[in-house]
């Protein structure tokens, strides 16, 4: 989930801000769009992106019909080749700007230069709130195995219609309370009763820490991921454990790591992954409260627990990613492990990494995507996107996040070509972005959406 949101949600939570002042309809111009279509690429001099850039209204909607001067800056090792076919010399203003008129949606091709570190895209214009991305750029280095035994991915007979609702105890901690059509109920009983049989929670290290998630109050520790997890499963619903693997956010703009792991070497890094992760799954197991699934790290595409972890470092990472592995494993044989990237539409870059796993013979049984319009390209995108994947990697798959286009991502996600498609998980649906509750705690209309999509996909 794009870093900058997560800000914003945390700040809805907070200040108890709806989505609904987010979302109206104006119809006029207030950002602009930027999807690039891979966000590492290889700093080879020759590597190419496509990145496009269109006007949208405060709803997410494209507004076509006009006309504006925008400015592409680019921060780093790189260079803009074209935008609309037009060779982008022609269009050059500085050494770092391009300037051109966009109406529609612009094309632009990025060239890749020869340094390893990120380099940064960005789309301004008047009175117009900016469009930018990071893009990573790599040497990936010769591939050496994590291990030489071959793993038999696991699967499930389950059809999943989850959802990540993390924030419910810092909503409840202010007081909102949940009802459906006037009636009062736990939050956990509405989502079950509107279809919903899975529950992502994610988990960071210390997010009680000064500069964690959640300065002394410590939401999202394993303490209030025990007492989620017991309602969870008193629920008679499933529950996915995301680990962070960080004290606040992990996502591809920062996978920070945990304070207690700083200054460690990295032998001591790999055994601290397993001996955190197998301390969590075994308390969660001595409660009664056992993960069915697990994520090892949270939309990784740029990799975990920097900078050992970066994606830069594939060998490293993909140690680490085992180690996360073994400590789950160890105490839960059977628990299915999700490796998960915020990539639903940009198929090369998805390719790539799942390439760099195989190649390194990292053991893994779920494939997780995140798909948010604004960053993750086209429904056509995610729907190439996750059949090839499912097909290439024979594995079962899922959209980990989503939020917009509820009947359409899940007509996907539970349609992939060899009914390798077990499912979805929305993220925080109780009161960020397309909410299916309003400020107060109320059931919207969204909320009447999923029991069709489950009376279609579970039954």
């Amino acid at each position: 989930m794009n870093n900058l949101f997560k800000k914003l949600a945390g700040a809805f939570v907070v200040l108890g801000l709806g989505t609904g002042n987010l979302q109206a309809q104006t119809g006029k111009p207030t950002e602009i769009q930027v999807t690039p279509y891979k966000t590492t690429m290889l700093a080879n001099g020759k590597d190419e992106v496509l990145i496009t850039a269109k006007l949208i209204d405060r709803k997410g909607q494209d507004v076509p019909r006009l006309a504006r001067l925008v400015t592409y800056k680019v921060l780093g090792d790189a260079k803009l080749v074209s935008i609309n076919g037009t060779d982008a010399q022609s269009l050059r203003k500085t050494d770092s700007t391009w300037q051109a008129p966009l109406s529609g949606t612009a094309r632009i091709m990025l060239r890749a230069g020869t340094t390893r570190r990120p380099i940064k895209f960005e789309a301004k214009a008047d009175s117009l709130g900016a469009g930018a991305t990071e893009i990573h750029l790599i040497r990936p280095g010769q591939a050496h195995q994590v291990t030489r035994e071959r793993y038999r991915p696991q699967t499930t007979t389950d059809k999943i219609l989850g959802a990540d609702i993390s924030f419910l105890p810092q909503l409840e901690a202010r007081g909102i309370k949940f009802s459906d059509h006037g009636v009062e109920k736990d939050a956990i009983a509405i989502l079950k009763e509107h279809g919903f049989n899975y529950v992502r929670l994610r988990i960071f290290n210390n997010p009680a820490q000064p500069k964690g998630y959640s300065p002394q109050q410590g939401f999202c520790d394993l303490a209030h991921t025990k007492a989620m997890a017991k309602r969870v499963k008193a629920a008679g619903m499933k529950l996915l454990l995301d680990f962070h693997y960080s004290d606040y956010w992990a996502d591809p703009q920062q996978q920070n790591k945990p304070a207690a792991w700083v200054g460690l070497g990295f032998g001591a890094l790999k055994d601290s992954v397993q001996a955190y992760t197998q301390r969590v799954m075994q308390q969660l197991k001595n409660q009664g409260t056992e993960p069915d699934m697990v994520q090892i790290g949270n939309e990784i595409n740029h990799g975990m627990i920097w900078p050992e972890g970066h994606v830069n470092n594939l060998d490293s990472l993909s140690q680490l990613l085992y180690a996360g592995f073994r400590g789950v494993k160890a105490v839960s044989p059977r628990a299915l492990i999700m490796v998960h990237v915020a990539l639903g539409g940009q198929a090369e870059e998805a390719e790539f990494f799942y390439n760099a796993l195989r190649q390194r013979n990292v053991p893994y049984d779920i494939i997780g995507l995140s798909y948010y319009p604004k960053w993750h390209g086209t429904l056509a995108d995610l729907k190439s996107n996750i059949a090839a994947l499912a097909k290439k990697y024979d594995k079962q798959i899922m959209v980990a996040e989503y939020t917009h286009l509820k009947r359409e991502v899940n007509d996907i996600a539970f349609s992939v070509p060899g009914g390798k498609g077990i499912g979805s998980f929305i993220w925080e649906p109780l009161n960020t972005w397309e909410a299916v509750f309003d400020r107060t705690g109320k059931a919207n209309e969204l909320l009447d959406v999923y029991p069709a999509i489950a009376e279609k996909y579970l039954k």
